[in-house]
């Protein structure tokens, strides 16, 4: 479940994107209507998040929002090997490249 808030956009959400990048956005909102797009970790979206899809382009600490009951999935450039091993050891569930994660978008929304 969610609210909206003044804009429009989920105040609460259980399925969260931080990307900054805008056509992500309408890649993931055209799949998973209700999904709210942040900016930030430190968006008042998160709070209730069971499930959030991070853009590691953002170089966001990602120890700071895996927690206890909800499922972080990194995704980033394939060739950034490196970015994407840093995500599993930093407690996400999955760290895909993005074109994989633009293939299962409705999936892993759900």
């Amino acid at each position: 479940m969610f609210t909206f808030d003044v804009v429009g956009r989920p105040a609460v959400a259980e399925r969260v994107v931080i990307t900054r990048d805008l056509m992500d956005a309408s890649r993931f909102r055209s799949v998973a209507p209700g999904v709210a797009i942040v900016r930030s970790a430190t968006d008042d979206a998160l709070c209730d998040a069971t499930v959030v899809l991070v853009d590691l382009t953002l170089g966001i600490d990602l120890a700071s929002i895996v927690t206890e009951g909800r499922t972080v999935i990194a995704y980033g450039p394939h060739v950034d090997d490196g970015a994407l091993v840093a995500a599993k050891e930093a407690g996400c569930a999955d760290a895909l490249a993005r074109s994989v994660v633009f293939r299962r978008a409705a999936e892993l929304l759900r």
